[in-house]
């Protein structure tokens, strides 16, 4: 029997799962931050050998009998990063392992899209899209945020409703509601007091005032609406960008939707789906249900030809059992 590992490495969990070839999930390691970006290069490695370590002991299973991996490294972001990644890799002495590495949207996008390629686009605290084509070469966006001018997360949301309220308060812009539900969420004594607050640094508004927004697009708040609107374009030309970089306008193919945000619904998602449509109009937007570290274990399996359709569907169902509740 042949033993598959997979990898998650993010800035706030780290998750290892171990398969068999079938696709029964055998064992399980969990962890916080394990990105070297987060913790340092010794600190990554310390919860890369605990993960690990975890899930082989609760699969009773040993390193050499695992013979593919497939690893998703938050930091694992440009050419650059790729010599301390494989020094952690190896450290593990998994001696009759091949192994595939990439970024942390790598795992998701396999877990969620059916055929295993396709595109992720990732919106959380920011945001990040990486996409796949069916012979396994990689497109991406920078995935630093407003920076390099990819918007869509919750930390850009935040950003453009301060600057709607800013033009409300100076006749720049429509009055929004955005303005008193941000006074209120920071105690603020009026609009005023808000911004020279936040310029002074008395009040903060973090990407956790994101739901609100969604809020008061809810009560009809054109403002907010149209703030809702943009992330939702935003995150839908980042996956365009994707698009043209591996030729997939005319294909078929999964735009796997990963993070909280979408937890905001069609009011995000719509908009994101026409902007992406028209580019491409066989992609078809679906939510990542499945835990991204099984798609660690896809890719490894990949490593040495296995037939992923074959087990896929176990291996979903039964990472689903095993991890969820956890």
């Amino acid at each position: 029997m042949r033993y598959f590992l997979g990898i998650d490495i993010g800035n706030s969990k780290s998750h290892a799962l171990i398969a068999d070839e079938n696709g029964r999930c055998l064992g399980f390691g969990q962890a916080g931050p394990g990105s070297w970006e987060a913790i340092g290069w010794e600190g990554a490695q310390q919860v890369l050998h605990r993960i690990v370590g975890q899930a082989l002991d609760q699969a009773g299973v040993d390193k050499a009998a695992v013979a593919g991996a497939g690893f998703g490294y938050a930091g694992y972001d440009w050419p650059e990063d790729r010599p301390g990644h494989i020094a952690l890799i190896e450290s593990l002495g998994l001696v009759n392992a091949r192994y595939a590495l990439g970024n942390d949207t790598l795992v998701g996008l396999v877990a969620g899209a059916k055929d295993g390629w396709g595109i992720v686009v990732v919106a959380g605290t920011s945001n990040n899209c990486l996409g796949r084509d069916r012979q396994g070469r990689e497109g991406r966006v920078t995935g630093h945020g407003s920076w390099f001018g990819e918007y869509g997360g919750a930390v850009e949301i935040v950003a453009r409703a301060i600057q709607a309220v800013a033009a409300a308060w100076t006749q720049r812009g429509p009055t929004t509601a955005l303005s008193d539900a941000f006074v209120d969420l920071v105690g603020a004594t009026n609009v005023i007091d808000l911004l020279a607050g936040l310029v002074r640094e008395r009040y903060q508004l973090s990407p956790a005032a994101a739901p609100l927004v969604f809020d008061e697009a809810a009560q009809g708040d054109a403002v907010a609406q149209e703030i809702i609107t943009w992330a939702g374009q935003e995150l839908g030309s980042l996956a365009v960008g994707v698009i043209r970089q591996l030729d997939l306008a005319g294909e078929s193919f999964d735009v796997v939707l990963s993070g909280s945000l979408y937890k905001g619904g069609e009011r995000l998602i719509e908009p994101m789906r026409q902007t992406i449509q028209m580019a491409a109009p066989g992609a078809n937007l679906v939510r990542l249900k499945a835990p991204p570290v099984v798609g660690g274990v896809l890719l490894g399996m990949e490593q040495v030809g296995l037939d992923t359709a074959v087990c896929r569907q176990l291996l979903l169902q039964s990472a689903t059992t095993f991890i969820m509740p956890r």
